[in-house]
């Protein structure tokens, strides 16, 4: 039995109540099309998708990304920053904190009103304050519209990538999209998602029947995975990426493309990991001509504080979910990663 507690307003009415300026609607524009020329081929940049594991705190969130925007200035002709701003927390057991569209203070309890309101304020202002458009996970598939005219780029995760509803949604979107390979590390699961995303649907969506022409920017994020034991298996090192792009190259995709999550199974979520893993992807690639086409860049877990602490938050800018790598080893690795592109 369901209890009904409040009715969620429409997307065009929170868009209304919160809208994009004209300036943020032409940069929107120019960095869509700088992310989407390197998918394209058309630029040699590395893409660092990089920022907290979970966007919990606007003030601090925008503390990062302002300081992600100075570096973007300093390493322009090498690297497009985009920073993370994951508005929801998928959950393995559905305990636990799921982000800032389901409860606006981490330490209160649930609102989804207010959290659609909250995200998109927070977007809003990190996007105004810094030029940079974010990205955002996909955990629901409806509340895409909410922040369409504010991403850059969309992942679907490890638990979401088999789901049906996130692959058709993805291929109506007009962005780049990264389909995480499962927690099993099952390879055909992401590459089938990867298809479907860039085919053509009719579906159902958000009320209305919806016809879509496929997503050409679905591509594949490698994260590692969980054996049947619980253990870490990488699949960022080199004989892995040959490996993959071999089987991946077969299927005849549009734009193909890989990105490297340097955290969660690839690190066996030591975060301090995850320099020396992007360094190594970096030294593959400069190896090999097959994966300097094919590898764009990385995800990257960082805050303004290293590590993660416990709800309530006693820290300013320190996850409350994963941990992250602090400010100064994450523009330490920024700054390599521009030297080594």
């Amino acid at each position: 039995m369901f209890e009904y507690l409040r009715k969620i307003p429409s997307e065009d009415s929170i868009i209304k109540e919160l809208p994009a300026s004209v300036r943020i609607k032409k940069l929107k524009k120019e960095r869509d099309r700088e992310i989407i020329d390197i998918f394209q081929n058309r630029s040699n940049k590395l893409l660092l998708i990089i920022g907290p594991c979970s966007a919990d705190n606007e003030d601090a969130v925008s503390e990062y990304v302002l300081r992600l925007s100075k570096l973007q200035a300093q390493v322009k002709d090498k690297l497009v920053l985009v920073p993370r701003i994951y508005t929801n927390k998928p959950r393995t057991t559905g305990q636990g904190y799921k982000g800032m569209m389901h409860s606006p203070k981490p330490h209160e309890g649930p609102n989804i009103v207010k959290g659609l309101k909250a995200i998109r304020r927070m977007h809003l202002r990190i996007f105004g304050e810094s030029g940079l458009s974010a990205a955002d996970e996909m955990l629901y598939p409806e509340n895409y519209p909410y922040l369409e005219d504010l991403l850059s780029y969309v992942t679907i995760g490890a638990r979401s990538v088999e789901n049906q509803q996130h692959r058709l949604t993805v291929s109506g979107l007009d962005i780049p999209v990264g389909m995480k390979n499962p927690t099993s590390g099952d390879l055909n699961v992401m590459l089938n998602s990867v298809q479907a995303a860039q085919d053509p649907h009719v579906f159902i969506y958000n009320r209305w029947e919806v016809k879509t022409e496929g997503n050409p920017f679905a591509h594949c994020v490698l994260r590692g995975a969980i054996n049947q034991h619980g253990q870490s298996i990488p699949n960022y090192h080199y004989e892995n990426l040959i490996s993959f792009a071999e089987i991946y190259l077969k299927r005849g995709f549009k734009n193909p493309a890989v990105i490297v999550d340097t955290n969660h199974a690839n690190s066996n979520k030591v975060y301090k990991e995850q320099p020396r893993i992007a360094l190594e992807v970096m030294r593959s690639i400069q190896h090999s001509r097959l994966l300097k086409s094919l590898v764009k860049g990385f995800m990257i877990e960082s805050y303004l504080v290293e590590g993660s602490q416990e709800i309530p938050a006693k820290v300013f800018g320190k996850s409350i979910t994963d941990p992250c790598l602090g400010w100064e080893d994450s523009k330490r690795l920024i700054l390599q990663l521009a030297q080594e592109a």
